[in-house]
């Protein structure tokens, strides 16, 4: 399978509509693709706080339909990143969409974790509370977004659904790169999973975006890097790695605690602070 991640760096002096055109552009340029992936928020910009409320549509709105459109127009199935949403309750979410190659909105995620430090994400919008691995022509899909990543819990629930690739749209900015990098290949190797993640590029207001866009194999190998700037990043990625990963090092099998904590109670002592002691 192929799949393209378009690491954008989106002109947000122009209206959303050309920027969504713009980039839409891009994704119909990559007819013949398995995969296309979008950034995170890069129609509003995610440090465009101020623009969340004006730019918020729900998903039927014109955005989602330009986006289906240029998915049907390319033949491709598209995580076409994350859009400001308006929900039918008024309230607001980044949420992911995720299109199949006839157009069709196959599935959404609602970000679970809202970026509090330096951020007015927790301020604007609303926690997602779903996580549901997806089906699709190239495989199990898990969705994630941005600082969801520092989560491994999330993950292993996606995993424990079957999700064979993580898809991962992100606005992690350059200061913190080292640490994207860390997470991505982290979240491959306990998982033994696909992550395609794809960062967002160039500056937003005064936080200048890190890039390096990758594609993790399910040994946590780093198969494909961008650079810092706009880019286009081409992986392969073979679904069925994942069986084999699985299989050569069995260790979901020795798992004592899952997610949920199902399968045991492990028992900590705590020292004075409270915290555990070894």
């Amino acid at each position: 399978m192929r799949a393209v991640l378009l690491q954008a760096d989106v002109d947000h002096r122009q209206p959303v509509e050309r920027r969504v055109a713009a980039v839409c552009d891009q994704v119909v340029a990559h007819r013949g693709a398995d995969l296309v992936v979008l950034p995170e928020l890069w129609a509003t910009g995610y440090f465009a706080f101020d623009d969340y409320e004006r730019t918020a549509q729900p998903l039927d709105g014109p955005t989602a339909r330009t986006l289906s459109e240029a998915a049907r127009s390319a033949g491709v199935l598209l995580h076409a990143g994350s859009v400001v949403e308006r929900a039918p309750d008024g309230r607001l979410y980044n949420t992911s969409l995720l299109f199949g190659s006839a157009g069709e909105l196959l599935h959404t995620y609602r970000k679970v974790h809202l970026f509090g430090h330096q951020s007015r994400e927790t301020a604007l919008l609303s926690h997602g509370d779903t996580l549901l691995a997806q089906d699709t022509a190239v495989g199990r899909l898990g969705l994630a977004a941005c600082y969801d990543l520092r989560f491994p819990e999330l993950f292993r629930v996606l995993a424990e659904d079957g999700a064979e690739v993580f898809v991962v749209a992100a606005a992690w900015p350059a200061a913190r790169i080292a640490h994207w990098r860390l997470l991505l290949q982290a979240r491959a190797l306990e998982n033994q999973a696909w992550v395609l993640a794809c960062n967002a590029a160039g500056r937003q207001g005064a936080t200048e975006l890190g890039g390096h866009s990758m594609a993790v194999d399910p040994r946590g190998q780093v198969v494909a890097e961008a650079e810092a700037g706009a880019a286009v990043l081409e992986a392969c990625f073979d679904r069925a790695e994942v069986a084999r990963a699985r299989a050569d090092f069995p260790a979901f099998s020795d798992r004592r605690v899952t997610a949920d904590g199902r399968t045991a109670t492990v028992r900590t002592r705590r020292g004075p602070s409270g915290a555990p002691t070894p």
